[in-house]
């Protein structure tokens, strides 16, 4: 149920380009995923014997069960965290996640240690007060997750959870924020008062305020479609945008727009209009942002990276999911040589 909630973006994409006439892509996409369901069934239906070399239940599958219990607790919040960001209710900030899950934390590793006991732990492995090398393994590694997460309650960026906690931005007491970023934007960004762009860039989050402003500067524009539950995304800002050479194009070689899929904010009625590619009105910025993807560029998954020149004209291949941080500072240095050819 978990990593089902991943797999929309991906599926999403496959019947786009299904719909947009590709014949290849959709049918190895959804073999892969009919592959993975149908290969335990399978194996155990040519191996029936395997069935009885499985573990049998016991005390120990009761464990199992708690621990899964807490991990769901803490990933519901995480979920719930990002319908906060999409709704802009301001509930779950980043702090407060961090806490949560520093409490979850601490209730496993002190589960596993045996410091206390649930209802449904019964037999031997309640008498035995013993603790098994397994047992004992995974509780080093809770507390370990423990002690990691602690300094993220003071704004430690935690790189390697950025795709499941807030953003930055969230944090109320941020003793390492970002200082301000020196790039300049033409004129105040639409919905800047809800919406932030990562490591203290100025950009813009409206595409048609972004192109006016990078034809103002005569700059190319770079398009990140984003959203407030992309782990990915949240990923690339972590790893690959705070690299130096990275940010340092971003602020000085671009004027950057991040558009939002899954932002629920309604617009004005004026601003709603009829979408050519499903004929369904588009109230919302995050489903306007969507639709300009889908119907512009053929594709609804995220992170995806466009460099446009003032013509609007794509300046070289879109740029997904990837944190080699060479591979996309060669893709913003091409796309800057590109712009500057079409201008000669």
């Amino acid at each position: 149920m978990v990593s089902f909630s991943c797999t929309g973006p991906i599926v999403g994409s496959i019947l786009v380009s299904s719909a947009g006439g590709e014949f290849i892509k959709p049918i190895v996409g959804m073999f892969g995923f009919s592959l993975a369901f149908a290969i335990p069934f399978t194996l155990f239906a040519f191996f029936p014997s395997w069935l009885s070399t499985l573990p049998k239940s016991g005390g120990w599958l009761n464990s199992v069960k708690v621990v899964l219990g807490f991990l769901e607790i803490a990933l519901a919040f995480k979920f719930l965290s990002i319908a906060d960001q999409a709704f802009h209710w301001g509930i779950l900030d980043r702090e407060v996640n961090i806490a949560i899950w520093i409490v979850v934390g601490l209730f496993i590793g002190a589960y596993l240690m045996k410091w206390f006991l649930l209802p449904g732990d019964t037999g031997k492995d309640v008498e035995d007060k013993r603790i098994g090398i397994p047992r004992l393994s995974f509780a080093i590694i809770t507390f370990t997750f423990v002690v990691y997460l602690i300094p993220g309650m003071w704004g430690a960026p935690l790189k390697a959870l950025a795709g499941y906690l807030p953003p930055l931005y969230t944090h109320d007491f941020n003793l390492l924020a970002a200082a301000n970023s020196q790039n300049k934007t033409c004129d105040e960004a639409k919905y800047d008062d809800f919406l932030h762009l990562p490591h203290g860039l100025n950009g813009y989050f409206d595409y048609k305020q972004a192109l006016a402003c990078a034809r103002q500067q005569n700059k190319p524009l770079f398009i990140d479609f984003t959203g407030h539950g992309c782990t990915n995304c949240r990923e690339m800002e972590a790893v690959v945008w705070s690299d130096p050479q990275v940010l340092q194009r971003l602020q000085n070689d671009y004027v950057v727009v991040a558009l939002y899929v899954d932002d629920k904010t309604e617009l004005p009625e004026s601003e709603w209009y009829t979408s050519t590619y499903d004929n369904k009105v588009k109230k919302t910025i995050g489903k306007q942002n969507a639709d300009l993807q889908i119907r512009n560029l053929n594709n609804n998954a995220q992170p995806f990276y466009i460099l446009v020149g003032n013509d609007e004209k794509v300046l070289v291949t879109p740029y997904g999911y990837d944190r080699s941080v060479e591979g996309f500072v060669n893709f913003l240095e091409e796309g800057k040589k590109k712009y500057k050819e079409s201008k000669e």
